[in-house]
């Protein structure tokens, strides 16, 4: 056969050739950029005990069973250890969905699920003169890149003992607050805190919110004595005196919010 008759056949072949190569490589990246699970952090609050009890029910007999029923595993029930200065009660849930459709989607998923509907009951129907909760503030975050998948913490120690930190970092500025992203990916402070065995569940950009532009994180503890030791490492380490000396590092975080938990009896973790 002549080549004249080759080549477009040849031509052909490598252009197929590019063009699945591209579709594979871009596949790939979609997929590698949506690897990152969304949390949604609700946070209930009460003005007296007969609201947290009301609500209590509801999410261990109907909200949790609801949304293991949709495929949803690895929630976080907790309430915060009070201190002097709390004059309201809070619940405060984190739920874990491996898409943002899955998040979009739950409430009208819920109200076709008939067992979710009758055990919650006195929860839903509740009438405005005796409503369940004061309010329900809510922030929705994606996964960090380093930390893509929520991990449930590995402890022993008796529930009431343990300390779970929630920790909110604020930025001055959306370029500055993605340098302290970087700085908890590129820059190694993940890997720091997996080093040092701070059980971290998630770390994750918030993307709506009210204290914006912010991360937040939740490491977790035995008990206080635990907590206390790790951060003394933790501020001690070689690793953190590098890299938090480093001039790009510089002025990255504007307010510090901690809240420290503890898990209720019919948390996941």
């Amino acid at each position: 056969m002549k080549l004249s008759k080759l080549f477009p056949a040849l031509l052909l072949i490598l252009i197929f050739s590019s063009f699945n190569s591209l579709f594979t490589d871009t596949k790939s990246a979609l997929s590698k950029a949506s690897a990152e699970e969304y949390y949604q952090i609700k946070t209930y609050i009460f003005k007296n005990e007969q609201q947290e009890q009301t609500t209590d029910l509801y999410l261990k007999e109907a909200y949790l069973p609801g949304l293991k029923k949709l495929g949803i595993k690895d929630i976080g029930v907790f309430k915060p250890i009070s201190n002097r200065t709390d004059t309201l009660k809070k619940i405060i849930v984190i739920i874990p969905f491996s898409t943002l459709e899955g998040f979009l989607t739950l409430d009208k998923k819920l109200a076709k699920d008939k067992r979710y509907l009758l055990a919650g009951a006195p929860y839903l129907n509740a009438t405005h003169k005796q409503p369940p909760y004061l309010r329900i503030e809510s922030v929705l975050l994606k996964a960090f890149s380093d930390h893509p998948l929520l991990k449930k913490p590995i402890l022993n120690s008796i529930r009431n003992n343990r300390v779970y930190e929630l920790r909110s970092y604020e930025s001055a500025t959306e370029t500055i607050y993605a340098n302290k992203v970087d700085m908890f990916n590129g820059g190694g402070e993940i890997k720091l805190f997996d080093k040092l065995g701070f059980n971290a569940v998630f770390y994750g950009e918030v993307i709506s919110g009210a204290k914006m532009p912010n991360l937040m994180y939740l490491t977790t503890f035995a008990d206080k004595a635990s907590r206390e030791a790790h951060w003394n490492f933790f501020s001690e380490a070689p690793e953190w005196k590098e890299m938090s000396s480093l001039p790009k590092y510089q002025n990255n975080v504007s307010h510090m919010d901690i809240t420290f938990m503890y898990p209720t009896d019919y948390s996941d973790y």
